[in-house]
């Protein structure tokens, strides 16, 4: 809370009128009002008698929370993407400013609202590299990178590397990947599990185990993904095929998200420029983008209190707009026929 809404508070708490405050400090009850109301402030030699008559301390009455905690944190992340599907990602933007201003040291919150924002943002129909917005969410990546939490740094770092790989900067994409950690040569989470199953804590060590399970198996996934993207580029179509074949088997073992697979598929149809199944592949896509995945509904992560994610239905404006884009030469094989045109007509329903 800030300074006034503190005031605020701790006076009713005490039970005290304005006027009642204003006289035990000498000063008008107008002032009181106005310092309630964020007009004006206390000056800084009543400061003492103000936290002694309230009952609190300096550090209660001028807000002095070093970080905002992770359940902060997430609740504050929740705002932003509520705000955008509501407001628009101008006002999401801006209420992130105000809360990092307000937080300036807070690097959990300077990472998760930089992805956040860059991930609400790229499911737009905006384009994420052009978006004037890019160059702010790239500074939050560079201050985050210097953190003094290695997870955070670590995972700035490896966003920035993917910016200057993109943008084939490639000299200081490699000092960034030299500045990452080796990993360790023991499981801190498998060890955290077992030592919660132990202690009886049989929800926990599950839940450490399922995050575990999710985490890599994306990881493994993203990695196929990634060889039958290098396979496409090697001319090795038929390698790519198999990879993809593997990927969307992956998927369907351990219930992770059906469009990823489709997605895939997609993509392998572009660098064939096959349109039969390229259209083929979108009717599958396009129909899973608007399905909410339900992680939870899983034996593999039925202790994950992941919410049900529509981030599906996020990203299909900015799929529509890509693909109806004539300027956008990649998906001319597709436009040859009427057939992609009736395909998306179907879905504008969504956006």
């Amino acid at each position: 809370m800030k300074i006034n809404e503190i005031i605020r508070q701790k006076r009713l708490e005490k039970g005290y009128t304005q006027e009642q405050m204003a006289s035990f400090l000498g000063v008008s009850a107008p002032a009181v009002n106005k310092w309630e109301k964020a007009i004006s402030y206390p000056d800084i030699t009543l400061l003492p008698a103000l936290t002694r008559l309230l009952g609190t301390d300096l550090n209660t009455l001028l807000s002095f929370q070093d970080d905002m905690t992770k359940e902060e944190t997430a609740a504050f992340i929740n705002e932003l993407v509520s705000a955008a599907d509501t407001e628009g990602i101008d006002t999401a933007f801006h209420m992130a400013q105000d809360k990092l201003h307000e937080y300036p040291s807070c690097d959990i919150l300077l990472l998760n609202t930089a992805l956040t924002l860059e991930g609400l943002i790229a499911m737009s129909k905006d384009n994420v590299q052009n978006c004037q917005y890019a160059a702010n969410i790239e500074e939050m990546y560079t201050r985050a990178s210097k953190s003094c939490d290695p997870a955070v740094s670590t995972h700035a770092k490896a966003m920035l590397i993917s910016k200057h790989r993109n943008r084939k900067e490639f000299d200081t994409a490699r000092k960034l990947l030299n500045e990452l950690p080796d990993t360790t040569l023991y499981n801190k989470k498998q060890l955290e599990a077992s030592l919660c199953q132990e202690e009886g804590d049989l929800e926990q060590a599950a839940q450490i185990i399922e995050e575990k399970i999710l985490s890599e198996i994306s990881g493994v996934q993203s990695a196929l993904f990634t060889l039958a993207e290098m396979a496409v580029k090697e001319n090795c179509l038929s390698e790519a095929e198999q990879l993809t074949e593997i990927a969307k088997e992956t998927a369907r073992l351990f219930d992770l998200w059906d469009c990823n697979s489709y997605i895939a598929d997609f993509q392998l149809a572009v660098a064939r420029q096959d349109p039969d199944k390229g259209l083929s592949a979108l009717k599958n896509m396009l129909p899973a983008l608007c399905q909410e995945w339900k992680p939870n509904c899983s034996p593999l992560y039925r202790h994950l209190s992941m919410k049900e994610t529509n981030m599906g239905t996020r990203m299909l404006p900015g799929i529509l707009n890509e693909l109806e884009d004539t300027e956008n030469h990649e998906y001319d094989f597709l436009r040859k026929s009427g057939e992609l045109q009736e395909i998306l007509d179907n879905y504008h329903f969504a956006v």
